[in-house]
């Protein structure tokens, strides 16, 4: 059974009320106050783990010792246990058996976990959010990939910052994530006629989604909806649609800006657009954004969703996006600002220079 759990949220509003009117007045909760505490202890942990990366085994095996010691009911998933070198360790096996294994896409273990680990990268972050549909436990990334922006926990102390958190009581932020639906229309022959089916898929996506040209050596032509209105058509290599925290990834390397996961927002930008003029553009959480071929495309396109997923997109096909109900609560190793840029400065080298010498008063002179 789920823990129950509470956060805090980041926007009060209040009136105040003097003789002559009513003045509404905002009050911005400091994001580092954002804290997750436990109305029930928790008892059960899903463990994600990147596939087959040698260098995560012993960091697995001891973190699943630990919480077994602790008596949490462990969720591993199935493939992680095929691995050879952990199902063919002897000194492991007692531990696997108090396991509880899933599957993706088969099984449903959303309302089964507590909080969720997280040993590998940012990519291991982004597969244990695809992992739940609804509702996200909260998430403690370990930095045990290549970059790790993410992934603010390091595992040497694991113990005591494990411990911590089934304690509750530790910062927090809410990542959002948007709500993807994909309707393809399609053709059916019955008996020589042709009619109409669509086809709906959903998707909850943390960093983005990016339309591309796929293998085509023409522009992607892509018209792009807002709230039902065309704002403009996408002529270049593609377009991605990011929330904050994707606005870190893909985006920033297709020049967008940088935003803080903490505010509101769905970020758009073109990829290699064939316009000195399109710039990344950041609209307001919320709205409904549609992308469709253009009837002049020449080609298809092809989409994906935190790199997963990729589908090929025709015409008379859409994508929606807005942003979804359920956020991905991540742990801080801090709190969420003095995280994000500690992550600024370690992982992407933000604003780093040689400093300026300085000018002495003779040098002045001169």
């Amino acid at each position: 059974m789920q823990a129950d759990m509470k956060f805090n949220h980041c926007v009060q509003q209040q009136a105040l009320e003097n003789s002559d009117n009513k003045v509404w007045k905002w009050h911005i909760q400091d994001p580092a106050s954002q804290r997750l505490t436990w109305n029930k202890p928790p008892k059960s942990v899903l463990v994600v783990k990147k596939i087959q990366d040698a260098s995560l085994l012993q960091p697995f095996k001891e973190l699943c010792v630990f919480l077994t010691e602790k008596n949490m009911i462990v969720y591993v998933e199935s493939k992680v246990l095929a691995d050879t070198a952990i199902a063919g360790d002897e000194s492991f096996g007692a531990v696997i058996q108090k396991f509880c294994t899933f599957r993706e896409d088969l099984d449903d273990i959303s309302n089964r976990v507590d909080f969720i680990i997280c040993l590998g990268g940012d990519g291991t972050l982004l597969y244990a959010s695809s992992l739940f549909q609804e509702s996200v436990p909260p998430v403690m990334a370990f930095h045990l990939g290549s970059l790790g922006f993410l992934t603010p926990f390091k595992f040497d102390t694991y113990q005591s910052q494990v411990t911590q958190i089934i304690e509750g009581n530790t910062a927090i932020i809410l990542r959002s994530r948007l709500r993807v639906r994909v309707v393809k229309k399609g053709i059916i022959v019955t008996n020589g006629d042709s009619e109409g089916s669509r086809k709906s898929m959903q998707y909850q996506v943390l960093n983005e989604v990016v339309v591309d040209r796929g293998p085509s050596s023409y522009l992607s032509n892509v018209d792009l909806f807002l709230d039902g209105h065309l704002i403009t058509t996408v002529q270049g290599d593609g377009v991605i649609v990011s929330t904050p925290t994707g606005s870190t990834a893909y985006a920033v390397a297709a020049g967008a800006s940088m935003i803080h996961p903490n505010v509101p927002a769905i970020m758009i930008t073109p990829i290699c657009p064939h316009s000195l003029s399109f710039r990344p553009i950041v609209v307001p959480a919320g709205v409904e954004l549609k992308i469709m071929l253009s009837r002049d495309a020449r080609n298809t396109a092809w989409v994906s969703f935190d790199g997963r997923k990729r589908q090929e997109i025709c015409h008379g096909d859409s994508i929606t996006i807005t942003t979804s109900c359920f956020p991905v609560p991540s742990i801080c190793f801090r709190d969420p600002v003095n995280d994000w840029f500690e992550s600024l400065s370690q992982c992407l080298h933000w604003n780093v220079r040689k400093k300026q010498n300085y000018l002495s008063s003779e040098e002045e002179e001169f």
